[in-house]
Order: structure tokens, then sequence, then C-alpha cells
């Protein structure tokens, strides 16, 4: 996510990336993956994929008229000894190998970006303090490239944190080799006027363990789009959502996990709260279990609770199946209104309107929070919530 050039509309960088083969999927919620710009339409909010998105907000990223600006984001990484930080050109093989983009801005971004960042804890390292990366906006327009990698049986936690205000499109790949566990935390919290759009991609190796938290609270219109393959059997992935969207917001997550090994396992939950007029939530669960996925176990949740009129939420769970030998597979979507009664119940034994709505809302996300394991997010986080609901009172 270092520095970056706009690259016209149809260039290609196909030549210049590696990616892995379990990365070629398409499903009928996606285009099918590539490096190459020009095999993406420009995009005019009919296609399935961009039906929900409103395109004049993206500042000219899905049609390529939006143009990177010198400093427009800044990032620093702070790491535990024993990390390697590499800035790295385009034709490191580590670039794309989780996967390809699968829509126009993603494929813009990789062929955007000048530099890269990649982020290596070597094989058998445990880490006990977290990765840190700060991506701060000081406006303007960038696209980057992010690259997280582990060893076999290293162990690492790693904090992405989005503050400030920028046009941003970017691309973070996660690749996990046999045997590692990854948690990742990913912070949107930008400035109201910023616009977020990112791919992200995870590879995981056999017997290994990923593990995501994406919480989503600033920006003007934020798109995000976690991938999830396998490259062994016995991988594992926990997709973990929060999001609370504000009167005027647009705030997307499109999920696909590929199950495209044996014997893998995914949980997906993801839960949101909207207030204010105009406040618009968009989650696509997206559970592909190939032929060969057989012993496949998996399952995907998403909730949102509306808070206040003018809120609207679009919630798509799509599982597709082409293998009967599995453990298990299946997915669930509500959508419901802020229960009163919690809130009589509450008051009817002392405690006042404003904290009865913050424990309400507190309790609704609680399952989630409690399994971040870094304090201080799960500090901020909380306070964040508090600050929401005080902001509609």
């Amino acid at each position: 996510m270092a520095e970056a050039q706009n690259i016209p509309v149809g260039s290609t960088t196909a030549g210049q990336i590696a990616v892995a083969a379990e990365s070629t999927v398409a499903t009928r919620m996606s285009a099918p993956p590539s490096f190459d710009v020009a095999d993406f339409p420009v995009p005019h909010g009919r296609e399935e994929e961009w039906r929900f998105t409103p395109l004049e907000r993206l500042r000219g990223l899905h049609d390529g008229t939006a143009v990177a600006t010198d400093g427009a984001v800044k990032v620093a990484i702070g790491t535990p000894d024993g990390v390697t930080v590499e800035t790295v050109g385009r034709d490191d093989e580590r670039l794309g190998r989780a996967g390809a983009p699968v829509d126009r801005v993603a494929a813009q971004a990789y062929a955007s970006f000048d530099r890269a960042s990649v982020v290596t804890v070597p094989k058998e390292t445990v880490l006990t303090e977290p990765i840190r990366i700060v991506v701060h906006g000081e406006g303007g327009t960038a696209y980057g490239h992010q690259v997280i990698e582990l060893g076999a049986f290293a162990e690492a936690v790693v904090v992405i944190d989005h503050t400030g205000d920028a046009v941003l499109a970017a691309n973070v790949d996660y690749i996990l080799g046999d045997g590692a566990k990854l948690t990742v935390v990913s912070v949107q919290d930008w400035d109201d006027k910023a616009v977020h759009v990112g791919q992200h991609n995870a590879l995981i190796g056999r017997d290994a363990t990923f593990k995501s938290f994406v919480l989503t609270f600033g920006g003007d219109l934020v798109r995000l789009h976690p991938r999830i393959a396998y490259a062994g059997t016995g991988g594992e992935a926990e997709l973990f959502g929060l999001y609370f969207t504000d009167a005027g917001q647009h705030q997307e997550h499109r999920l696909l996990v590929d199950h495209n090994t044996p014997h893998c396992k995914s949980n997906v939950m993801y839960k949101g709260a909207l207030q204010g007029e105009g406040a618009h939530a968009v989650w696509i669960g997206d559970v592909l279990i190939e032929a060969a996925a057989e012993g496949t176990d998996t399952y995907e949740m998403n909730r949102n609770l509306v808070l206040t009129d003018g809120a609207r939420v679009d919630s798509v769970p799509n599982l597709e199946i082409e293998t009967g030998e599995i453990v298990g597979a299946g997915h669930a979507s509500a959508t419901g209104r802020f229960d009163d009664e919690q809130l009589f119940y509450l008051m009817a034994r002392g405690i006042p309107a404003e904290d009865a709505r913050r424990l309400v809302v507190r309790g609704f996300f609680a399952e989630l929070v409690q399994q971040i394991g870094v304090d201080d997010i799960e500090e901020r986080l909380l306070a964040k919530i508090d600050e929401e609901l005080e902001a509609s009172l």
C-alpha cells in the first residue's frame, strides 16, 4: 500500500503477477477472476455484483477516471522482533498468489500500484504482540497492495487500522503455510467523506487456521470483498464482521468461501446495526463447495439490527454445493427492528433510556467483540458503539 501510480483502463499486468490455481473460481455472484482491467466491463449498476453499490459515489474507481495523488495515503508498519518487512516491485512472485481480482476496481488496484509491502513471519515463529499496520488517508486517491505471509506453524495477530480521509482501492493477500495460525483485525474507521474499496484474499495451507475480524464504522462508502481458498486439507477459516452504518453511509461486505479442497471448515458470522436516514448496509455471503471438497463443514450467518426509520439492509446468503459427501452446510440471515420490549424491561428496573439502549446494542454485538482478543481494539470498539448511539439521541 505504498507509492502508487495510475495505469489507464485497458492496461494489463497478467504476465507480471503469479496467480494460484485455487483463485480461478467464478460463481454466479462474480465475474471470472483476472488481473487484466480490460476483462471487466465498466459497471453500470445493473450487474448482479454491482446492483447494490451507488456507483456515482466511487469517485471514478470503477471506470478508470480516478487518478492517484502523491501522498494520499501514509502507511506505517510496526512489527515485533523476528518479522520481516519488505517493499517490493511488481515482479515479486508473492504478489497475487492468494487470489486474482474479481471486479474492475480490484483489477485497477492491481494494475496501478508501483510498490507493495510484504510482511513475513518466519516458520515456527510465535508472536506474542500484534503486527500493527496503520493506513492513514491524507486526502486524494491511492491504489495499494499488501501481503501478509506466515511460514509453516507460525502464529501471528495482525491489526490493520484505516483512518483519515482518502479514496482508496487496495488489495490485501494473506498466505498461510501449513499449520500456521493467523488472526487479522481490519478496522475501517475512516472520516465521513472517505471511500474504500478492497479485496482481501486468504490462501490457507494444510491444517492452517485463519481468523478474520472486519470492523467497519467510518467512511462515505466502504465496499470490502473477503475471499477464502484452501491450499491443503484440514484448513479452517472463521470470518467475523461488525459494522455500524450511520445516516448516509453505504457499507458493503461481499464474501466468498471457496471450498476447493477436502476436509476443510469455515464459519461466517457478521452483525450490523443501522441508524439514520439513508443508512445502507449490504452483506453478500457466498459459499461454494466444489465437487472435490468432500468432508466440508461450513456455516454462514448475518444478523442486522435496525435502530431507526430510514435505514435499509440487503442481506443475501448463497450456498452452492457440488458434492453430497459433506459434514454439514447451512446459512441464515435475519434483520429486525430495535426491540422496544427489551428497552421497556430495562427501564422498568430503573435503567435510564439512553443506558438501556446502549446495553441492548452492546449485547447484540457482545459475542463478536469478546472473540477479538486484542484488548485495545475491543475497548475502542465498545467506545465507538457508544459514540454512534450518543450521536443519534
